[in-house]
């Protein structure tokens, strides 16, 4: 186990993104609750804000669920100049993308300061049964995408964001979003903050969902603040 240092230069090394890949990003307190008083924020601290930045640094593209942008209080995907100074250069835009996933788009609209203040136009990945109005009225300000007919079709969902050049997916949740994941198997990765609470009984997991084949994955690193865990597993290769 190693601590962790936010200002050590082999950092981004120690989480560094393959591509084409989907890493999941997720904080859960010891006894797996996703939330604290309905927000995952309560969970974490300066140094698990830090890391999430950093993730999000190396991303093509963060894809989150509408009830998680909502519930978290998402604003514009604005990174700061000493990521911006990475990103250009290894050769990518100043910023990654939003994708905001939502079945039926309510609740949803353009006014969103995610989209409102947005530095490059976000997507919506929605279904086809989505409402016609939702869709265009979105269209104004994000590249609205279909992904799927009734439901999400989350097998799909990595090969439509790598053919739009989003090779490399960081998804923060929230548990239904990654329960589709799972069942689909397409995470290649979870970061995983473990934080020293006891939430107690009625907060839910990181997954939600239907019932899944389990799936093996390597644990690659752990990190410590001597307050987290900061856990990095891999998708087990046969």
């Amino acid at each position: 186990m190693r601590t962790l240092d936010y200002a050590a230069a082999d950092l981004v090394e120690t989480y560094a993104m393959e591509r084409p890949s989907l890493r999941v990003n997720f904080v859960a307190s010891a006894d797996g609750a996703a939330t604290l008083d309905g927000r995952s924020g309560g969970l974490g601290n300066a140094n698990d804000q830090h890391v999430l930045g950093l993730l999000r640094q190396l991303a093509d593209v963060l894809v989150v669920g509408a009830g998680t942008l909502r519930a978290e209080g998402y604003g514009p995907l604005v990174l700061g100049a000493d990521a911006i100074a990475h990103r250009r250069a290894h050769g990518l835009p100043d910023h990654p993308r939003l994708a905001v996933v939502s079945a039926r788009l309510y609740e949803l609209g353009p006014e969103h300061p995610s989209f409102a203040a947005a530095p490059v136009r976000p997507l919506v990945i929605t279904v086809g049964a989505a409402p016609a109005d939702r869709r265009r009225a979105l269209s104004g300000v994000a590249d609205v995408l279909l992904c799927g007919d009734e439901e999400l079709d989350a097998a799909a969902l990595p090969g439509l964001l790598a053919g739009r050049g989003l090779p490399g997916v960081l998804c923060e949740g929230g548990p239904a979003l990654f329960g589709a994941l799972v069942a689909a198997d397409v995470v290649d990765e979870l970061c995983l903050t473990l934080s020293p609470w006891l939430a107690g009984a009625g907060a839910s997991r990181i997954v939600t969902g239907p019932p899944a084949a389990p799936r093996a994955m390597e644990l690659r690193h752990v990190l410590t603040d001597d307050e987290l865990l900061f856990l990095r597993y891999v998708r087990r290769r046969s």
